[in-house]
């Protein structure tokens, strides 16, 4: 059961949540070869690393604020691996250019989410 104005209510998670599910589904129709060690595991992996490093990170802000930063420095790496596995997706033809050129603008956005949201965060 989530807390009242837990993370879900934040927009970083909503938006990294968001993603993590299309890349889920897109990653479904790479070759198989792709699927267990490959680049579709890979990216798989990387988003959800966003989504849960968010999560892992609010969980502890009430004991360590910092720890909560860290976390969110974290997604913002997990977020630049995604762009490396999505342009590679793309480079092998796994992926159309049309839905490469929407994830690195949707990625891009998230990080400017990310980094904004930790340095308003306060400081301890």
């Amino acid at each position: 059961m989530c807390r009242k104005n837990g993370v879900e209510d934040l927009v970083i998670y909503q938006q990294s949540y968001r993603l993590m599910i299309e890349i889920h589904k897109l990653t479904l129709f790479f070759p198989k070869i792709e699927h267990y060690g490959g680049i579709a595991d890979q990216l798989r992996r990387s988003s959800k690393s966003i989504t849960a490093n968010i999560v892992e990170g609010f969980g502890k802000q009430h004991f360590f604020q910092n720890e909560f930063k860290r976390m969110l420095i974290y997604s913002i790496g997990s977020c630049d691996e995604t762009l490396l596995w999505i342009k590679t997706s793309y480079d092998l033809g796994y992926i159309k250019e049309e839905t490469k050129e929407y994830y690195l603008r949707e990625y891009q956005i998230l990080v400017k989410k990310i980094s904004a949201f930790t340095k308003n965060l306060k400081q301890t």
